[in-house]
């Protein structure tokens, strides 16, 4: 017989990026919510996403400006890591994070933050095994999914032999890897990459697909794989591994076939970075009759509603772009359909992205090979970072502005940004796409000098070029 039934008049899974401002927005609306998180408040972002690795990110550029020091006219001493320091600053600032937030959820009134594993024992019931070893049931007409998703685990012979690496516990590292073995040629491999190597490792990156970052245009990629290249990166694109194996030293050999051959690559310590996969595996959907794709991901329509009516997934469960500002934005869209009366969709939004390689890799709307695709009458407008003043005055010159304009209306369709700051001249040209202007008003704008943004003038003075 089942035990007694708690309601609520909404529940959440999973305290993320949605989730958990989510939890306390319903609660000032007067609505009684429990959210029920099985490991720690904040989600993968602050866990295991943009804050560690970001924080590590900045201690590796400080070792590669040190090692640039001479360029700029200051010599320093012998350079070493310290990865404890390293790993104890990352851990120092995600704990504030996450302490910070939690704290904001339990001083909220209305909610009851519960610790645990939730699974559907019906369509709007669900069983939570908490942590302390309890077990409750609970019940509301709204239900909110925001159980996140984690590293993915390829079909690789001899994997499960070895101590392989994800995204999570290579951040773990207490020493420098000898020689880093990247498996993925996406955001998250290249961000680790180049972070190792920048502390002292030797890194090298096998990338299935022709290029890397699969979703970018040949010369965005090329441009990349140039940059990594520079800073000591082995980069082996169109190549597979197809098996893996551990001796007792410790030392991993990988099996890769590659356009030129098959041969073995031997490393100190191998970062599996292959994509993620949804938690939806644990949650027993089918006793809600929540239907799933192919690889567990949440159907959810434009409003983020599910197969089953008044139950949501928000976040990275339900596929599509696996950022945190889409998470936030998913939040925010249910705030204003269930709390606020409106009525908005995700249908149409803009999702731009940083790849937090160094210089960065700012990314929003179409690429250009997404616009001819498409039949766009469009012109793209192009210029080197060389050609920017500022990048010149603090020698970090490399890379490229991109910019796709539709010739007809004169708006901006699309950006990419490969150079310093690249995530901030991105978010620029997002704002001017959300304005609807034309690329003429950003050509003919008065920026101030001498910064990034003035480059905005030239780029799209090429256009007239």
């Amino acid at each position: 017989m089942m035990a007694d039934v708690q309601s609520y008049d909404a529940i959440i899974i999973g305290a993320g990026q949605a989730g958990m401002p989510l939890s306390m927005a319903l609660a000032r609306a007067g609505r009684r919510t429990a959210i029920i998180e099985s490991t720690h408040v904040g989600g993968t972002c602050i866990n295991e996403g943009c804050t560690p690795t970001k924080t590590m990110i900045a201690s590796g550029r400080v070792a590669y400006l040190a090692r640039r020091g001479a360029d700029y006219g200051v010599h320093t001493g012998a350079l070493s890591v310290d990865m404890v320091k390293v790993r104890q600053r990352k851990r120092d600032i995600v704990n504030s994070f996450c302490d910070g937030d939690q704290r904001r959820i339990e001083d909220t009134p209305g909610v009851d933050l519960i610790f645990g594993e939730a699974s559907f024992i019906a369509p709007k019931t669900l069983a939570v095994q908490g942590n302390d070893g309890t077990l409750r049931h609970l019940s509301a007409p709204t239900i909110l999914i925001n159980a996140g998703a984690r590293p993915s685990t390829p079909n690789l012979p001899g994997l499960d032999t070895v101590s392989a690496l994800n995204s999570t516990s290579i951040m773990e590292l207490d020493t420098v890897p000898e020689h880093l073995l990247v498996l993925g040629g996406g955001y998250v491999g290249l961000e680790f990459g180049q972070l190792f190597r920048r502390l002292g490792s030797r890194v090298t990156i096998i990338q299935r697909r022709t290029h890397l970052l699969a979703r970018e245009d040949d010369d965005v990629a090329e441009a990349v794989a140039d940059i990594l290249r520079q800073d000591g990166i082995e980069i082996l694109l169109n190549s597979s591994a197809t098996r893996v194996a551990q001796d007792a030293s410790g030392a991993v050999a990988l099996r890769v076939m590659s356009p030129a051959g098959e041969r073995t690559l031997t490393g100190s310590h191998l970062l599996v970075a292959v994509g993620r996969m949804p938690n939806s595996d644990r949650l027993n959907l089918p006793a809600a009759g929540i239907m799933t794709d192919s690889h567990g991901f949440i159907h959810a329509n434009d409003k983020l509603e599910t197969s089953v009516p008044g139950i949501y997934a928000l976040g990275d469960v339900k596929g599509g772009p696996a950022f945190t500002h889409i998470s936030y934005d998913d939040f925010r869209i249910i705030r204003t359909n269930l709390i606020e009366g409106g009525n908005t969709s995700i249908a149409g939004r803009l999702v731009p992205y940083t790849v937090f390689i160094d210089p960065q890799l700012g990314r929003v709307g179409l690429t250009e090979r997404e616009a001819r695709e498409q039949g766009a009458n469009i012109i793209v407008a192009k210029m080197p970072m060389n050609y920017v003043a500022r990048a010149l005055e603090v020698d970090e010159a490399r890379g490229f502005m991109k910019a796709i304009v539709d010739r007809d209306s004169k708006q901006i369709l699309g950006a990419a940004i490969l150079g310093i700051e690249g995530g901030e001249i991105m978010a620029m040209l997002e704002i001017a796409m959300l304005g609807k202007l034309p690329y003429t008003t950003l050509r003919d704008a008065v920026f101030a000098h001498p910064t990034l943004a003035e480059a905005l003038n030239n780029l799209f003075t090429s256009i007239e070029r």
